[in-house]
């Protein structure tokens, strides 16, 4: 709504060439900041959250830089592509509590996640429709128009452009691992029993919001399943338990644990009901097709796209200085810039946190990269990984500077 304020009245902030410097410094601020706060977020609704932040600020950015039909184009692609990929954590989410219960502590934390490819196989197929195209890479939706914002970008500011790009690089990163924690290596409720943290306060929410700690008890049972078949969105599958524990009852706060020793059974995660799935297939179609709306119809001129149709008479600084025709090689050349980069974050993602053996392991960078002996170079690389975690778990320090300076 905000963006879409803006954007309406852009033609007021015009006449102030100082209210558009204001606006775009506070889009490549937020840009930047929302990206570096999603870097190694545990929550999975957390880190989109903080994507969110970060995209929004790319759409800032190009109305600052008077690129307003890029700012409406990828507030239409990221649109689809967040909501596709919000409601697909809420899958996954639905999911994780039939083995950890209902906790959102528990069941939104990826560090419990992990091998949930062969469990939620549709899921997984979406979820990495939108990653992609958060990431930037065509033909997905996102590409089109925030390429198009990284490439107005240079026509303002090269500082900008610069921080925008590398932001570009991070947000593909972020995503990435995101996924990489979610869906590969092995279970990592698993892994947390190995280690033996069996017999310790479960985290729950209470009825106001605040976190309280409880232990379970056993005697109180919130309903009982009869968990012997579980379907799924244009297939059947069956998921079998031994008749020993044909009923499995769920506590009304959490599983505490699986008992490795004395029982030869556990849950796994399982894919939700069609009136999630069903959702989640329509919203992919929209991610892979919505972005055609801004493709120039034609190879010689511009503005002939279903977009700049919908958005006349609408307005773009830019529009001299790009003489009002689409460069092709301009654009591909640009576009192999941008999805290089990309692919980058993505590399590194890939190399830090993909893993055989357990994603629960990958949640320290330090684990992935290759091993520093002892000395100055290792002392400092911890200080920077220390210091990444800190910013990203603490929000920047934002709520400790609130508390500090506002409310006392």
């Amino acid at each position: 709504a905000g963006i879409f304020l803006v954007a309406r009245l852009l033609p007021l902030f015009i006449v102030l060439p100082y209210i558009m410097n204001f606006i775009s410094l506070v889009g490549i601020i937020t840009v930047l900041l929302g990206a570096t706060l999603a870097l190694a977020q545990k929550d999975i609704k957390r880190g989109l959250a903080y994507s969110t932040m970060s995209q929004l600020g790319y759409m800032m950015l190009a109305l600052g830089i008077g690129s307003y039909r890029s700012a409406l184009f990828h507030l239409i692609t990221h649109a689809y592509s967040k909501a596709l990929l919000f409601l697909g954590s809420g899958s996954i989410i639905h999911s994780m509590e039939t083995v950890v219960g209902y906790s959102p502590h528990k069941s939104q934390n990826m560090a419990l996640m992990g091998g949930l490819t062969k469990h939620v196989p549709i899921t997984k197929s979406t979820f990495l429709i939108g990653t992609l195209s958060i990431c930037g890479i065509p033909p997905l939706a996102c590409f089109w128009s925030k390429d198009a914002i990284l490439t107005d970008s240079w026509l303002y500011s090269t500082i900008f452009a610069i921080i925008a790009w590398v932001t570009a690089g991070l947000t593909a990163f972020y995503m990435f691992r995101m996924y990489l924690l979610t869906f590969e290596g092995h279970l990592g409720v698993q892994f947390q029993n190995y280690i033996g943290k069996q017999k310790i306060p479960f985290y729950s929410l209470s009825l106001w919001g605040k976190g309280v700690y409880r232990r379970i008890n056993k005697n109180v049972n919130l309903l009982t399943m009869n968990n012997k078949e579980c379907s799924s969105f244009l297939k059947k599958k069956i998921y079998p338990i031994y008749d020993s524990s044909r009923n499995v009852t769920r506590h009304f706060i959490t599983i505490a644990h699986f008992q490795f020793e004395n029982e030869k059974f556990y849950s796994y995660p399982y894919e939700s009901d069609n009136t999630m799935l069903f959702p989640l297939l329509v919203l992919s179609l929209f991610t892979l097709f919505v972005g055609s709306i801004g493709i120039p119809l034609s190879l010689s001129n511009e503005g002939v796209d279903l977009l700049s149709k919908l958005l006349a008479p609408s307005i773009n600084l830019l529009s001299q200085k790009l003489n009002n025709s689409t460069n092709w090689y301009e654009f591909f050349k640009d576009s192999i810039f941008s999805v290089s980069i990309a692919f980058l974050g993505i590399f590194i993602a890939a190399f830090l946190y993909k893993s055989s053996y357990s994603s629960l392991l990958n949640l320290d960078l330090i684990n992935s990269v290759l091993k520093i002996k002892r000395g100055p170079k290792r002392i400092l690389w911890d200080k920077i990984i220390n210091a990444t975690y800190n910013w990203s778990y603490n929000r920047a320090s934002i709520d400790s500077f609130y508390t500090m300076s506002l409310t006392r």
